[in-house]
């Protein structure tokens, strides 16, 4: 009776027995595709998270701000400014404008009026080697 219950499941009896090794090359077969579907499954999954992820993230404010210029001055020289002083800066007139999100620099541009509001107008998108130097 062992025998015969070995036999059914692949368990036992002789190994050169054709119903043996059929059963047992059946059962690898249906294990290595459930591998496989497993591994397809978790590679898509692992693909779906990320979209999810960047998904996620779209709604997040960031700070942009616009550069005009910069400058540097001395304490004394800031404390003694009041209405009206001027403060000249380290670009001329008509240079683009440098566009920051978070503190980094991510293109240039024109300021235009819109609806009686500035804006700026994009005229570069700054590549990943000129954000680093910046």
């Amino acid at each position: 009776m062992t025998d015969s219950i070995n036999e059914e499941h692949g368990n036992g009896g002789d190994a050169t027995n054709p119903n043996t090794m059929a059963a047992s090359a059946e059962h690898k077969s249906v294990s290595e595709n459930n591998a496989a579907q497993s591994t397809s499954a978790t590679k898509g999954n692992g693909r779906m998270s990320k979209d999810m992820s960047l998904d996620m993230i779209m709604d997040v404010n960031v700070s942009v701000a616009v550069e005009v210029g910069r400058t540097k001055m001395s304490i004394r020289d800031l404390r003694d400014l009041n209405q009206g002083a001027i403060i000249e800066l380290d670009r001329a007139a008509g240079t683009p404008l440098d566009v920051l999100v978070n503190g980094t620099l991510v293109a240039r541009g024109e300021i235009v009026v819109v609806k009686d509001k500035y804006g700026i107008m994009l005229t570069e998108v700054v590549g990943q080697d000129e954000r680093e130097r910046h």
